[in-house]
């Protein structure tokens, strides 16, 4: 059986597959290579008319990871896939506090969820930075919230959580505000996975050398 076996002739076939699926939708060359990443890494080119990036996404998302900012994330799978080599290149960090027990406890306390409990944590530390969020609706509802009560303002909030409880509805929360720039999957689509592609996708654009 003939396959291919190297990463990044793998990686172009499939773009090549992808953009078919994205021909017609006017998008621009940065937002063509965001969209055919996150349905990369779905796997699905059925994302392709679901995926909303707020106008200004891309490029405050850039300005503000060339000034070093740190990304923020609801779960350890997000700060898993997020290229950290990369991002230590423009000096920025990942942070999750998830795991972390004084969390925990807060969460349990509180009765909320523990990345709920992170994000309100983190609070003005997200002033210019990114939010990356896929897997918890609450995270993302909690954001949203700090960003309208106590004017928190990051860069960019790339929301994508995924499931049936609270997903599409924080998705929609999020488009529907206009205070922040956003990247997102609206319905119950999306995941940690896919949410980690979007940050390295506006990564890939400023810089795609890759080791």
């Amino acid at each position: 059986m003939d396959f291919i076996t190297k990463p990044m002739e793998i990686e172009h076939r499939s773009m090549e597959i992808i953009a078919p699926h994205l021909a017609g939708m006017n998008l621009s060359e940065g937002e063509t290579k965001v969209y055919s990443r996150l349905i990369h890494a779905a796997g699905d080119v059925d994302y392709a008319p679901l995926i909303h990036l707020h106008p200004e996404a891309i490029s405050k998302a850039q300005e503000a990871l060339l000034s070093g900012c740190d990304i923020y994330t609801d779960v350890e799978m997000v700060r898993t896939g997020i290229n950290k080599r990369k991002l230590s290149s423009f000096g920025g960090e990942v942070h999750c506090l998830i795991a972390d027990p004084e969390i925990a406890e807060v969460a349990k306390a509180e009765g909320i969820t523990r990345s709920m409990a992170a994000m309100r944590h983190f609070g003005k530390k997200l002033e210019g930075s990114i939010v990356a969020i896929g897997n918890a609706p609450t995270a993302l509802f909690e954001v949203l919230r700090l960003v309208e009560e106590e004017g928190v303002r990051p860069a960019c909030i790339v929301g994508i959580p995924v499931g049936f409880v609270g997903a599409a509805d924080s998705k929609e929360a999020l488009r529907q505000q206009d205070m922040v720039p956003y990247i997102t999957v609206e319905g119950t689509k999306g995941g940690s996975p896919i949410a980690a592609a979007a940050i390295n996708a506006v990564m890939y654009l400023i810089d795609d050398t890759r080791p």
